[in-house]
């Protein structure tokens, strides 16, 4: 499997290489994984982007010091500190009607095994007016994960975020946000890692959610950059 590692000079260039991922794997049939930690970023989703309210959200995130980026997948906004981890997995399909939920439990159960690793008991589920809330979420002392999924005819990307620390940051920045976008939003409501008690240095949280998404495969290392 091949094993994506690191982020590229900066946010646009990052969201590429994971596009270019996804590209692979539908060409070779192979799957890949990425854990990372992306550039200080609000990533907004494109429901946001096409409000009539976006400009307004934007520039609360850029005021704060997080420039606003799109992202490919969709969901509501998504803060990135620069400690915060995102993390991918890509799959070939065969046919792209099947297998959506499968995918979706089989990363929610990677990333809580992970937790559990890292000393956070995270369950299933997510507090009220959480941040991109959906179905496939994990909290402890509020919402920690959350998975997304972009299916296309030849292969799918499923990922998503995992707070470490800075959870007071991100319920700032996000509260701003949300409120320009008029979406609902308890800033209490986010969690951490750091906040449930467990692990707070990302390198080994992005090497121990690795480990899980990678499994028993034998892992081909690519680098795409240097975290700072």
């Amino acid at each position: 499997m091949r094993v994506l590692r690191g982020r590229a000079d900066d946010p646009n260039a990052d969201r590429d290489r994971s596009a270019a991922m996804l590209d692979w794997t539908a060409e070779t049939g192979e799957p890949a994984v990425r854990v990372w930690t992306p550039h200080r970023q609000v990533a907004f989703g494109r429901r946001d982007t096409r409000d009539e309210r976006f400009d307004e959200a934007a520039a609360e995130a850029h005021r704060r010091g997080f420039p606003p980026v799109e992202r490919s997948v969709g969901g509501r906004a998504v803060a990135y500190t620069g400690t915060t981890v995102a993390f991918g997995r890509t799959v070939a399909l065969d046919d792209m009607r099947v297998g959506l939920d499968e995918r979706y439990d089989e990363m929610t159960q990677a990333v809580q095994r992970a937790c559990w690793k890292l000393g956070v008991p995270a369950q299933r589920g997510e507090p009220p007016e959480s941040f991109c809330p959906g179905q496939h979420s994990l909290s402890s002392t509020g919402k920690l994960a959350g998975v997304a999924q972009r299916v296309q005819v030849d292969a799918a990307f499923v990922s998503g975020v995992l707070v470490v620390d800075d959870h007071e940051e991100i319920a700032d920045v996000l509260g701003a946000v949300y409120d320009a976008l008029g979406v609902p939003f308890d800033p209490a409501s986010v969690g951490s890692l750091a906040r449930a008690g467990g692990e707070t240095d990302p390198s080994v949280v992005c090497r121990t959610l690795e480990a899980a998404l990678v499994g028993d495969d034998a892992p081909e290392v690519v680098e795409v950059g240097v975290e700072e």
